[in-house]
C-alpha cells in the first residue's frame, strides 16, 4: 500500500510540473519521492505518514530560529487580523528597512521585493544603468535565481539536475555574462584589467551556498572590492542565503568587504516571500519613482511578509549571544560528520561557515566548482536516504547546505553523528 506522501506526490505529478513547485524539492538527485511536510515545531518537522524528523534543511536557510517560533506565529496573526495585503505603504515597512539599514554596512537604502530572484534581478539593472555598460561577471557555481541571463553556469538546481544553463535563455542575453571561477582571484584581477569598461558588475555569493557551501579563500573578496573599484564596476553580494546568517551584518560584516549592492532574503522574511535590494544612496536613488531604472511588484513589502520578517529579526537581536551559539552549534555539527567520514573510513571533507555546512563525500577538499563536481553523488544518494530512514532530514542534493537554528540543541547535534555513523556505513 503506497504511504500518504507517495499517493500526494502522484496527485500532485498530474497537477503540478514535476510534482514540486521548486525543482530543488524534487528529489531526483537521491531518488524517491518527496516527503510531503504537515507541520514544523522547533527542529523538527512531521511529514504526512506521522513520521517525526530533524530538520537540518530549515525552510533551505530562512528558519534560523527553528519552526513555529510563538514570537513570530503571533506578529503573523496579529498582523493578519488587520488584513494581508493592501497595496500601499505601511508603517513596518519603513520600520524592516531602517533595521537593515542598521545592521548591514553596505546598505544606506533598501527597496524590498518578494523574492530572491527580483532581488539579483533589480541589483544587476541598476549596476547597468548606472554604468552604461552591458557585461556582467558572474561565477561557476553560483546561484542568483532563474534571472535569464544568471543561469549561466549556475548552481542549485541547475547544478543538481545536471542542467548548466537553461533552455528558454537567448543567446544574446547569455553573451552579456562572462563566468568566471570562484576563489580566483588572480584571474578576476585579469579579466577587470583587460575589459574593465564593458563590465558593469560583478555578482557573487560572498560564501558560495549553491555548489555546496565554499568558503572564500583569504584575499578573494578583497581582490574583488580593489578590481571593481578601479574598473569603475559596481560589486555585488547576494547575500541572500547569508545575510542574518552568518552575523548580523552578513558575509560583508564577518569578512570587513563592503559592495555597492546587497542582495538579501531567506532570514530578512522569516519564511515568508520577502527579499531586498540594498545600497549605496546614489544607485539606489535611481530607482523608480525617484530615479529612471523602473522596478515595481504589487505585493512588495507585504504586510504578514514584513511582520513575520520583523519578528524574526527583532527575535534574533535580542536573542543574546544568539550567534555565539549557532556559531558553536555549527562546528559541533562538523566535528559529529568529519568523526562519522573518519570512523567510516570514507574520504571526504566538511566545508562549513557559521551555521551552514556541507558534506562532500568522495573528495578531501572543495574549494571551487571543479572541486564540488568530483564529488560522489551517488554516495551522497545512499547516504541521505539512509539518514532519512534515521530520523534526519536533510537537502536532497549535494550541492546544497545544511542549516543549524537557535531551536537545534546539543542532543540533536549528536543525533546527527549518530545517525552519520549508521549511515555512511550503510551506503
Amino acid at each position: 500500500m503506497p504511504d500518504t506522501s507517495t499517493k500526494l506526490f502522484d496527485r500532485a505529478a498530474q497537477a503540478i510540473p514535476g510534482g514540486v513547485n521548486s525543482p530543488v524539492r524534487s528529489w531526483r538527485a537521491v531518488g524517491g519521492h518527496p516527503a510531503f511536510i504537515v507541520r514544523g515545531r522547533g527542529a523538527h518537522v512531521f511529514d504526512a505518514d506521522g513520521h517525526a524528523l530533524l530538520d537540518f534543511v530549515g525552510s533551505w536557510g530562512p528558519l534560523i530560529l527553528g519552526h513555529a517560533p510563538p514570537a513570530v506565529v503571533t506578529a503573523i496573526a496579529e498582523r493578519a487580523k488587520s488584513g494581508t495585503s493592501f497595496g500601499a505603504p505601511t508603517a513596518i515597512e519603513v520600520e524592516l528597512a531602517e533595521l537593515l539599514i542598521d545592521a548591514v554596512p553596505s546598505v544606506e537604502q533598501v527597496r524590498l521585493v518578494s523574492s530572491g530572484t527580483e532581488a539579483t534581478m533589480t541589483a544587476v539593472r541598476l549596476a547597468r544603468a548606472a554604468t552604461g555598460r552591458d557585461l556582467i561577471v558572474k561565477f561557476a557555481g553560483c546561484y542568483h535565481g532563474h534571472v535569464d541571463s544568471l543561469l549561466v553556469r549556475a548552481g542549485s538546481g541547475p547544478l543538481t539536475l545536471g542542467v548548466p544553463d537553461s533552455p528558454g535563455v537567448p543567446a544574446a542575453l547569455a553573451s552579456l555574462v562572462v563566468s568566471a571561477d570562484f576563489n580566483d582571484g588572480d584571474g578576476v584581477r585579469e579579466l577587470l584589467r583587460a575589459r574593465g569598461d564593458e563590465i558593469a558588475a560583478v555578482i557573487v555569493e560572498p560564501v558560495a551556498g549553491n555548489m555546496g557551501v565554499v568558503p572564500p579563500r583569504p584575499g578573494f573578496l578583497d581582490i574583488l572590492r580593489q578590481e571593481t573599484a578601479r574598473a569603475g564596476t559596481v560589486l555585488i553580494f547576494d547575500e541572500v542565503i547569508t545575510g542574518f546568517r552568518l552575523g548580523w551584518s552578513g558575509a560583508q560584516g564577518r569578512y570587513g568587504v563592503t559592495p555597492d549592492l546587497t542582495c538579501l532574503g531567506k532570514v530578512i522574511g522569516g519564511g515568508m516571500p520577502l527579499a531586498a535590494v540594498g545600497g549605496r544612496r546614489d544607485l539606489m536613488q535611481m530607482l523608480a519613482p525617484v530615479g529612471p531604472v523602473y522596478q515595481a511588484g504589487t505585493l512588495s513589502g507585504n504586510p504578514l511578509s514584513v511582520a513575520c520578517g520583523l519578528a524574526t529579526l527583532k527575535a534574533l537581536r535580542d536573542t543574546r549571544g544568539a550567534y555565539e551559539r549557532l556559531e558553536n552549534l555549527g562546528a559541533q555539527a562538523e566535528s559529529a560528520l568529519a568523526a562519522a567520514t573518519r570512523a567510516a573510513g570514507v574520504p571526504a571533507c566538511v566545508n562549513r561557515v557559521g551555521s551552514m555546512l556541507t558534506l562532500f563525500l568522495g573528495v578531501e577538499s572543495v574549494a571551487t566548482l571543479d572541486d564540488a563536481l568530483r564529488a560522489d553523488t551517488d554516495r551522497f544518494a545512499r547516504w541521505f536516504r539512509a539518514m532519512l530512514e534515521a530520523g534526519v532530514y536533510l537537502p536532497p542534493s549535494q550541492f546544497e547546505a545544511l542549516f543549524v537554528s537557535l531551536a537545534h540543541e546539543d542532543a540533536d547535534v549528536d543525533l546527527l553523528r549518530r545517525a552519520a555513523d549508521g549511515a555512511l556505513a550503510a551506503s
